[in-house]
């Protein structure tokens, strides 16, 4: 398989599952494993490309990110806006400059991709059979405090396989933020997140890439930026209307499967 169509397929995982509750991170280390593409420079690859992914955010939601420059706009912008999305963001950009050497080192593992998997799948399995009361049914309506619990939840994510946007959906919902709500906040609270652990970890990993990585680069970038578009407006009109326990049931599968062609091979 050639360098580019590998780019290609982890590309376009890492768009259609970035902003899904499956983990992005979980699908890109196990396709790396399967067609052998892993080691320093695939670790970076991979988390580069969420770059794509982010960008389709920012071109989709960017009257919200307009309205945040607008110093007297209420609610989610202006300051306030800036206010609660920096608050959101805080745990984890702490969390993950404390813990990042420690991840990259021993949790991008199949295994640990997997039992996230598992683990993750099994909480939205029983969170979404709870009823839970509805307190905070659009962006505008969030608090700062509401903002800073939700950034405590996306720290779980740290862990490859939980899911970013799985922990931090799951912890609006818990924290009374309607299920809409709670999907598109976590798309924007993943901007900034993104880019400063995108940002770190180029930094990090400048001596492993030279100038002949930048095409490889940019394909995975195009078509993980394209496939999110997808994925964005299927999952909005999705979380819409139904339940995530169907999300939850695929990533048990995924996992236990996961597990399973790791005995099988290692045996």
């Amino acid at each position: 398989m050639s360098e580019f169509t590998v780019a290609l397929i982890i590309g376009i995982i890492e768009g259609l599952t970035e902003f899904l509750p499956v983990s992005s991170t979980g699908h890109m280390i196990l396709a790396g494993e399967l067609m052998d593409f892993n080691g320093g420079k695939a670790s970076t690859f991979m988390v580069f490309i969420q770059l794509g992914a982010i960008l389709s955010v920012v071109v989709l939601y960017r009257d919200r990110f307009l309205n945040l420059l607008k110093p007297s706009a209420q609610g989610f912008g202006g300051l306030s806006g800036i206010k609660i999305l920096l608050l959101a963001c805080l745990p984890a950009l702490v969390a993950g400059a404390l813990l990042h050497k420690y991840v990259k080192s021993y949790l991008f593992t199949p295994t640990t991709v997997a039992l996230g998997l598992i683990v993750g799948g099994l909480v939205m399995i029983c969170i979404e059979r709870v009823s839970l009361k509805i307190e905070i049914k659009t962006l505008d309506e969030i608090s700062p405090l509401a903002a800073f619990k939700v950034g405590i939840f996306q720290t779980i994510s740290l862990w490859p396989g939980i899911s970013r946007s799985g922990s931090t959906i799951i912890g609006g919902m818990l924290l009374g933020l309607d299920r809409k709500a709670a999907a598109e906040f976590s798309f924007l609270v993943a901007v900034p997140i993104m880019i400063a652990a995108t940002g770190y970890d180029l930094l990090k990993s400048l001596d492993q890439l030279s100038s002949a990585d930048v095409p490889f680069f940019a394909v995975g970038f195009a078509t993980a930026f394209l496939s999110a578009m997808v994925a964005i407006k299927f999952f909005v009109a999705f979380v819409s209307k139904y339940k995530m326990t169907s999300f939850g049931v695929y990533r048990i599968i995924i996992g236990i499967l996961t597990l399973i062609f790791i005995k099988e091979v290692g045996g």
